[in-house]
């Protein structure tokens, strides 16, 4: 087969792929092999597997290089395979879970109506924003929260290393979900008092994670819509964490408003964004595909630099670092 019909066949397959992927996922075959290669043999009772079916499935995903296979029917891991394991803080098992779940798989197959209206799907799937169903369906609330907590217990520390948060008094983390973040932040820096605002039945989850850190004292909870309600005043450090990409322009140039107004005419307070910056060009680059994600899931998108400079000259702020691509801090002053 030519390279260029072979590349569009496995893209083609890619949902079956991923189906494969995480069928060996839930089996735990990563973390058998962790142990040394086995004969399919034993690799399929350890695993409670069928064992001709096992044997294929392998197979199947030895040619992406995720697992190998001997010339005797002897199975052993890759260098790529070490990511799935389950108790890897820095692999992608959540990542999988999460993907294959309802609640991100099911918006997908209405991808079209995001094409054809460039609204989200998730509401043409499920009838309902997705906080909305968040909110009525508790265990997609508590899986999510899981997932952002592994998020945040990865990057948490080497972030907090890199952003010098410490320079600040007090920090108002807007849309900071659990708090999780914010209260690493303040047991690091105990001179820092801090602001968490969310929405309501987010926001509330905040009350035990600052408990368990011993932080309670110096953290207050507001519960609030970034884009209408009162936000915190007087803080010197407003900072806004994987939020603006779930906004449409419209609605990201409204939460910038009610951030630029809460400010007010401090001019030493900064406003601290972190998101994606897309790269030009074709090129790699993972933020173009969470770019869908968000298009999909909430109507909200991915942003150039040009895209990011153009919204803080409509709202009264000026970036004054320049952000590498992907995931990046965009600091701000207002103006």
């Amino acid at each position: 087969m030519r390279p260029k019909r072979l590349q569009l066949v496995l893209l083609a397959s890619g949902g079956r792929l991923f189906q494969l992927v995480n069928a060996l996922a839930e089996l735990g075959i990563a973390d058998i092999l962790e142990g040394g290669p086995l004969p399919i043999a034993e690799l399929a009772k350890r695993a409670g597997a069928h064992e001709q079916a096992l044997q294929r499935v392998l197979r199947a995903t030895a040619m992406l290089g995720i697992f190998a296979e001997g010339p005797t029917g002897i199975f052993r891991s890759t260098p790529v395979t070490k990511a799935l394991t389950q108790d890897n803080p820095h692999g992608v098992f959540p990542l999988i879970r999460y993907n294959h779940m309802e609640l991100t798989s099911r918006p997908f197959e209405h991808t079209l109506h995001s094409l054809r209206t460039g609204e989200s799907a998730f509401k043409e799937a499920f009838g309902t924003a997705f906080n909305d169903h968040l909110e009525q369906n508790p265990e997609a609330d508590r899986f999510c929260d899981e997932f952002q907590t592994y998020w945040a217990k990865q990057f948490a520390e080497e972030e907090l290393d890199e952003w010098d948060l410490g320079r600040f008094s007090s920090i108002a983390d807007l849309g900071g979900g659990d708090g999780y973040f914010l209260a690493q932040a303040l047991r690091r820096y105990p001179q820092m008092r801090a602001y968490l605002f969310d929405l309501p039945w987010m926001a509330k989850k905040g009350e035990q994670i600052f408990a368990n850190h011993g932080v309670g004292d110096r953290a207050e909870i507001i519960g609030g819509d970034l884009l209408t309600d009162p936000l915190p005043r007087g803080a010197e450090c407003y900072f806004v964490k994987a939020v603006f990409m779930r906004f449409s322009d419209d609605e990201a140039v409204a939460a910038l408003r009610n951030i630029r107004e809460s400010i007010g005419d401090d001019t030493k307070a900064r406003l601290l964004i972190v998101d994606s910056v897309l790269k030009p060009g074709n090129e790699w680059d993972h933020g173009k595909l969470l770019d869908v994600d968000m298009l999909v899931l909430h109507g909200g998108r991915k942003r150039t630099l040009e895209d990011w400079n153009e919204l803080f000259s409509r709202t009264g702020f000026k970036l004054l670092n320049k952000p590498v691509y992907h995931w990046d801090l965009l600091e701000c002053k207002p103006v």
